[in-house]
């Protein structure tokens, strides 16, 4: 029988091994999209991603007769337990063959890095924070993610329940279809505009030439609006600047919105295309020497888009400025010829804009699972 080891290794030694390692389990699965070699190496890098200025990061791989059979980052969030009064552990970056020996041995050293910051519970996968990255796929494996989104294996969910995780949240993806859009609520939002604007309030598309203080509206409005959700955490503005130079070379602002009442901001809206569409044919997630091309042309052929971030500041809910922006990205989309986009992740918790995605005839095709555990 071959030997389980499971080695501790640094972002000076083994990091490569580390970020590859997906690319070998997931070789044959049509639906596998390759993350971006050096955005992941940058975000493991101490002196570049701004989570390590606050939090702490242990990265381990398993192996068997020398041969990588899965890994795992144990993960130290400070910032998550002084907003939330808890005592929080987290893994992320989680990949393992099926194989429940590999599983529960990777989840045993996060286990033990959570216990010994001081924590309670373990939870996860978060790729670091809940700002990034996160969660476990359990239904809709049948298409390719879409643009920071995760995917893994079938399997993943069982041997993590196997290993005594329990769901703590689930996370939904709304494919909402050019095709089956519901026209009346279409036609509904064109009343609602007139009605906003009587009240002084107006939607306008995002300044790319002033992109560094739409950037600081939608921050503050980001840390308003979503304040009382489950599992958020304000960026600090070390992440947010980061966000911003990641996300501005793919933004469309014919597809980012900023509400404003008598020209101060209450509310965005932020949908990018799916360059996974792009990136899936970027075996390996190599940019170089080809796929930055691939990248930059390609982000105008998509056709989809995903629908990343949709919030209004608390005393301006439910005044339609939601459905608004919803309506407004589904007339671009039509006007672009695209087939769709995908509405995620919505908290299994969050009503109201469940219910805005059904009234647009939005179909719940993807749902992701967070995990947590006693310690």
């Amino acid at each position: 029988m071959a030997h389980l080891i499971i080695e501790e290794i640094t972002f000076g030694s083994g990091i490569s091994e580390f970020i590859n390692f997906p690319h070998d389990l997931y070789k044959d699965d049509k639906n596998y999209v390759p993350e971006i070699y050096i955005g992941q190496k940058d975000m493991m890098n101490p002196n570049k991603f701004p989570f390590h200025k606050y939090g702490k990061v242990k990265y381990f791989l398993a192996k068997k007769d020398g041969k990588i059979v899965g890994r795992i980052a144990a993960i130290h969030n400070p910032n998550y337990n002084k907003h939330h009064h808890c005592k929080v552990g987290f893994f992320g970056f989680f990949d393992f063959i099926e194989d429940q020996e590999v599983a529960s041995s990777l989840l045993d050293k996060a286990k033990d890095y959570a216990s010994t910051n001081g924590n309670e519970f373990l939870m996860g996968p978060t790729n670091f924070t809940t700002n990034e990255t996160a969660g476990t796929l359990v239904e809709g494996f049948d298409s390719p993610p879409k643009i920071m989104m995760t995917y893994n294996k079938p399997y993943y969910g069982q041997l993590m329940e196997n290993y005594g995780l329990k769901k703590e949240m689930d996370l939904y993806a709304y494919m909402i279809y050019t095709s089956k859009v519901s026209e009346k609520s279409l036609r509904i939002a064109s009343a609602v505009e007139d009605r906003l604007k009587a009240k002084g309030i107006t939607i306008r598309n995002v300044n790319l030439k002033d992109i560094n203080n739409e950037a600081k509206r939608i921050q503050k409005i980001y840390n308003d609006a979503w304040e009382e959700n489950w599992g958020f955490v304000p960026f600090t503005d070390d992440e947010f600047e980061y966000l911003k130079n990641d996300l501005k070379m793919l933004l469309d602002p014919s597809f980012a919105y900023i509400a404003e009442k008598n020209g101060e901001p209450i509310g965005f809206g932020l949908t990018l295309p799916d360059i996974n569409e792009v990136l899936i044919k970027n075996k390996r997630g190599k940019l170089f020497p080809f796929g930055i091309f691939r990248l930059l042309f390609g982000k105008s052929k998509t056709k989809y888009v995903r629908v990343l971030a949709l919030g209004v500041i608390s005393e301006y809910r439910k005044m339609g400025i939601e459905a608004l922006f919803f309506a407004k990205n589904i007339k671009t989309a039509k006007e672009k010829g695209l087939l769709g986009g995908e509405a995620s992740w919505v908290l299994e918790s969050n009503e109201a804009m469940r219910a805005a995605a059904d009234h647009l005839n939005g179909e719940k095709y993807k749902t992701y699972r967070l995990y947590k555990t006693e310690i």
